[in-house]
């Protein structure tokens, strides 16, 4: 059985910043990708950012320069540092794992930018 447990959400004034972590754990094979996902209410979820695993990242033309997606390869963890944060960025995150022949969700993790 798979688990993905995200950590690091919270609440943060505008122009800060916050890092999230996702280890997954238990058995699956040949990982394409891992990555963020957020959802804000009355909104479907979209995709934040994405590693695959020889490290090519891809990003929401929202997010670019503001937040960077990293990941350990050898603890099957990926992080996201996210900087410059903005109201508009307050959503739950989830954590992704795109493996062959599954696809994986985190529970998700709140985060809330707000004065």
């Amino acid at each position: 059985q798979v688990q993905l447990v995200e950590s690091g959400g919270g609440l943060v004034q505008p122009g800060g910043s916050l890092r999230l972590s996702c280890a997954a754990s238990g058995t699956f094979f040949g990982i394409r990708s891992m990555g963020w996902y957020r959802q804000a209410p009355g909104k479907e979820r979209e995709l934040v950012a994405t590693i695959t695993s020889g490290a090519t990242t891809n990003y929401a033309h929202s997010v670019k320069g503001r937040f960077t997606i990293s990941r350990d390869n050898a603890k099957n963890t990926v992080y996201l540092q996210m900087n410059s944060l903005e109201p508009e960025d307050t959503a739950v995150y989830y954590c992704n794992l795109d493996s062959i022949p599954n696809t994986y969700w985190g529970q998700g993790t709140q985060v809330t930018v707000s004065s």
